[in-house]
């Protein structure tokens, strides 16, 4: 075991040497661990959103093709750091080894999911077992390492380990949403039929309360009838986000021209900035979970078209946001059914 090296892992960085290792283009994998991280035994990766829709169009769909491009990928890099949206995701494992200066109580054996970005997380794979498109999991034989500074989650009892990664992957969105929503707001969660569209939903339902409206923004059908079947929407918008003009009439018409207090935008392909900028009222707040957005876009479409609103990138990091989202599924029997189809009955 080698000595402490730096709480944030910058003695992992190799290109450029010495830089964080979320931004350097390749890290350090090999699995000799210094005294102040933690050696993890890799069951199945949970690829950012984004990230997996880019390498699923690159390789036509094709599984196989999916699991040589991840691979690339780590062997190139020594993570999971997508070069295309530059996004990775997050993974759930057990803990192999820990090292004698790690500076929590953690024991081996533990199941744990990491919530920091694989996109800085030093990864080995020793093979892909299977590629999993409707939820976006790759299960997989390989090891990882986590920093000092790392945050994880160790994974609850109550419910299947497929449904707490689905929920701790996103678990940044439905923790800023209860911290940005004020009671009697309208609120507009755009992509609102996915994962951290639903825990948004719920949060700002809980938020808004009776004197607030929440509105669902969705495209596709199915998305749609999971928000219906929640009940949290006071209206439900089928638009497509990628299209801002058609986003804003039909935002305008629901709210009689006033527009969001608060915007959450959880859609995971690229161009939906200004539906969200154009649904905001001047003075009000956008945030923007998804890995796809460009803040370029954001900012120079903002002052393009003359709104002065507030905009928040999506840091998926809150204070106590793993235990707030599994605490949603445990509050929620009907977001908890609709989580175990999609992640848990599907897979058996």
């Amino acid at each position: 075991m080698k000595t402490k090296g730096c709480a944030y892992g910058t003695h992992r960085s190799i290109e450029p040497r010495g830089s964080l290792p979320q931004p350097a283009w390749k890290i350090d994998n090999t699995l000799d661990i210094w005294s102040n991280e933690l050696l993890i035994d890799v069951d199945t990766l949970n690829i950012d959103a984004a990230s997996f829709r880019q390498i699923s169009a690159s390789a036509q769909g094709d599984e196989g093709e999916i699991a040589n491009i991840i691979m690339k990928t780590v062997s190139e890099r020594g993570k999971q750091h997508n070069p295309v949206t530059g996004s990775g995701g997050m993974l759930v494992g057990r803990v192999a080894k820990v090292g004698k200066d790690w500076p929590n109580n953690v024991e081996p054996d533990s199941r744990m999911a990491t919530l920091v970005s694989l996109s800085l997380t030093p990864l080995v794979i020793e093979e892909v077992l299977a590629v999993r498109p409707d939820t976006c999991q790759v299960d997989v034989r390989g090891k990882a390492v986590l920093f000092e500074s790392g945050i994880y989650a160790l994974l609850p009892q109550d419910m299947p380990e497929k449904m707490a990664l689905a929920v701790l992957d996103v678990a940044g969105a439905p923790a800023q949403t209860a911290r940005l929503a004020r009671s009697g707001q309208t609120v507009v969660v755009i992509g609102a039929g996915g994962k951290s569209g639903l825990l948004c939903l719920f949060q700002a339902r809980q938020k808004a309360g009776d004197q607030g409206r929440v509105l669902a923004l969705e495209f596709s059908q199915a998305g749609v009838e999971r928000i219906e079947e929640t009940g949290y929407a006071d209206e439900i918008i089928v638009a497509d986000a990628t299209n801002p003009t058609d986003v804003l009439d039909k935002v305008s018409a629901v709210t009689d021209g006033a527009l969001a207090d608060l915007t959450i935008n959880c859609v995971d392909i690229p161009g939906t900035e200004m539906s969200s900028i154009l649904s905001t009222k001047n003075g009000g707040t956008v945030y923007f979970f998804s890995m796809a957005t460009s803040f370029t876009a954001a900012a120079l479409g903002a002052e393009g078209v003359g709104k002065d609103v507030t905009m928040i990138i999506g840091n998926g990091y809150t204070r106590g946001h793993a235990d707030m989202a599994l605490e949603c599924m445990r509050q929620q029997p009907r977001l908890k059914e609709i989580f175990s189809r999609a992640y848990v009955e599907k897979e058996d």
